[in-house]
């Protein structure tokens, strides 16, 4: 039996692993192409192109391994399965954050999914994880990274929409 973690992606996010891992294909065949050219160019020892590619071959090798494990550990939430009710991944929450002085809207996702700018932060974040599990009218206290605590209060939770 396998000790590997299942990650949790929203439909949307596990899409958009599969894309990477598609594009990731096509740039790895692009540089076969790339260190073939570059082979052509006679001595190795000095050819600053095919030092290039290498390391290109190298670094999509890595991310490629690392995006299959992701597919391979996925668990995708299909939002029928949220309660709208709770917190979970795949949840809009409407929050008052007190220390803010206004409200805010969090979209939980899976942390390969995260884009704080645009409101999306993962179930494993600090205030995502102390989210989690909330309904409306909950407060939640959440210590921060710099070891801050800040209050929020769950005004609203529902299923996102894509």
């Amino acid at each position: 039996m396998s000790n590997t973690k299942k990650m949790t992606y929203t439909k949307e996010g596990y899409a958009a692993l599969q894309r990477e891992l598609s594009d990731l294909y096509a740039a790895r065949e692009k540089n076969k192409e790339d260190i073939a050219q570059a082979r052509s160019y006679g001595d190795l020892s000095e050819n600053s192109e095919y030092d290039e590619a290498k390391k290109e071959q190298g670094r999509l090798a890595v991310r490629i391994m690392e995006v299959e494990h992701m597919i391979n550990n996925a668990e995708i939430i299909d939002d029928r399965d949220i309660d709208s009710s709770v917190v979970s991944v795949g949840s809009l929450v409407t929050v008052d954050y007190k220390e803010k002085g206004c409200d805010v809207v969090y979209h939980i996702v899976g942390s390969y999914e995260t884009d704080p700018r645009n409101g999306k932060i993962s179930d494993v974040s600090p205030i995502g994880s102390a989210l989690i599990g909330s309904h409306a009218g909950d407060k939640v206290e959440v210590e921060l990274p710099n070891g801050k605590k800040i209050h929020l209060t769950v005004k609203h939770v529902e299923r996102a929409t894509a």
